[in-house]
């Protein structure tokens, strides 16, 4: 029968994996509220709708994109921080999925939704490489 990691440690872990879930969801709704939400028109602080230099629209629309792929991003992280937390509630958080080893807690304080430990994870990084 696999052990289970010591409830005191699950819940120390949950703890982390909440507080950086309240992270990303603050920053997301940030980028919603502050970034998203604007037109081009209400980004440039024009009246007018005419005449926006090329240039400028070309900048508005950069930034907006880099905002979108940032919140992209954020909202992935968002998904692996679910999945460690689904993982912690069926007591399987901790556990590399490949070998079922114990995932070093050094691992888990540095990357708390890690699912693979450090030789699997650097297995899979040299197969995505060649």
């Amino acid at each position: 029968m696999k052990t289970v990691m010591k409830k005191g440690d699950l819940m120390y872990f949950k703890d982390l994996l909440l507080k950086k879930q309240a992270e990303m969801l603050k920053k997301l709704s940030e980028i919603k509220e502050n970034e998203m939400a604007t037109t081009l028109k209400d980004a440039s602080g024009e009246n007018s709708a005419y005449s926006f230099h090329m240039a400028d629209v070309g900048t508005d629309n950069m930034e907006r994109e880099k905002k979108f792929f940032f919140a992209t991003r954020e909202g992935r992280f968002l998904y692996h921080i679910d999945q460690a937390l689904e993982r912690v509630e069926n007591s399987t958080y901790g556990f590399c999925q490949e070998c079922g080893e114990l995932i070093a807690r050094e691992r888990l304080e540095a990357v708390p939704h890690a699912r693979l430990c450090i030789t699997c994870k650097s297995n899979e990084e040299k197969k995505q490489n060649v």
